[in-house]
């Protein structure tokens, strides 16, 4: 077994909501600078970037699951890893027939980057990400599913773009392999008074980072696994064979 720190949800200069210091290589190479062993690239209905952080872990000694923050018809968040490159780049077809087709409007969202592995800029993304796609929440699921990755419900505990805020509950039939809430949702997690509408997912919690402070400082999670794969983390999720996902870690922010 080995134990992992992990944010299974960090964004890059490619979400439009996210700082220009948010490159793949500056992640990676604050992600080994702190202790933080395994992170999920995860941009808005986007992966152009996942490749520069797969190249710069390589690197660095940190594992990058690839991934994206998925936004369903219902306008709820919804987190998908994958173990391969290949399997994202499948989803991603999938993706581009389901968004609506709108341009960026940069004033108004901010712009929309991909860089390279040495943050050199490669093309600015004019298809506005941060919208929803025809794909409701359900049929996310089971999708991410059929290529060989997991879901994480996003940050349940916000009114907006969340599962609860949208439809006020989780069904186990939708097949999460987890809930993700954030530092605040953790301490109302402490009082139970979000496991019942999670339909008792186990909890994730994540950074959903979109600067570095925020990467740095955010809550974490601690894995045990045998390694650090699509079939592990569900193990670990379900609490299977000595495997764990210790949630509301955090890494060592005031490391010198």
């Amino acid at each position: 077994m080995q134990t992992v720190l992990a944010d299974l949800h960090v964004h890059t200069l490619l979400s439009p909501c996210a700082e220009v210091e948010m490159t793949p290589h500056h992640i990676v190479m604050r992600a080994a600078e702190y202790g933080i062993g395994a992170v999920a690239i995860t941009d808005h209905n986007a992966s152009a970037n996942v490749p520069a952080a797969l190249e710069a872990a390589q690197r660095y000694g940190v594992k990058v699951f690839p991934g994206m923050e998925v936004e369903s018809s219902e306008e709820a968040h919804i987190v998908a890893l994958f173990d391969t490159l290949e399997q994202l780049q499948s989803w991603q077809l999938l993706v581009d027939e389901h968004m609506n087709g709108m341009l960026n409007d940069v004033e108004r969202f901010g712009a929309q980057y991909v860089v390279d592995a040495e943050d050199e800029f490669v093309c600015e993304e004019q298809r506005l990400l941060h919208a929803p796609l025809s794909l409701t929440a359900a049929q996310v699921v089971q999708q991410v599913a059929a290529l060989g990755g997991l879901t994480i419900a996003a940050h349940i505990d916000r009114p907006s773009y969340s599962i609860l805020g949208q439809l006020g509950f989780i069904e186990p039939e939708f097949g999460f392999a987890a809930a993700e809430i954030s530092t605040a949702g953790w301490q109302r997690k402490l009082q139970s008074k979000l496991q019942r509408l999670a339909g008792y997912l186990p909890f994730v919690t994540d950074s959903d980072a979109h600067n570095i402070y925020d990467f740095v400082q955010g809550p974490k999670n601690l894995l045990q696994v045998e390694a650090l794969t699509i079939a592990e983390l569900k193990l670990a999720l379900a609490g299977q064979g000595m495997r764990s996902v210790l949630a509301g870690q955090f890494s060592d922010f005031y490391k010198e």
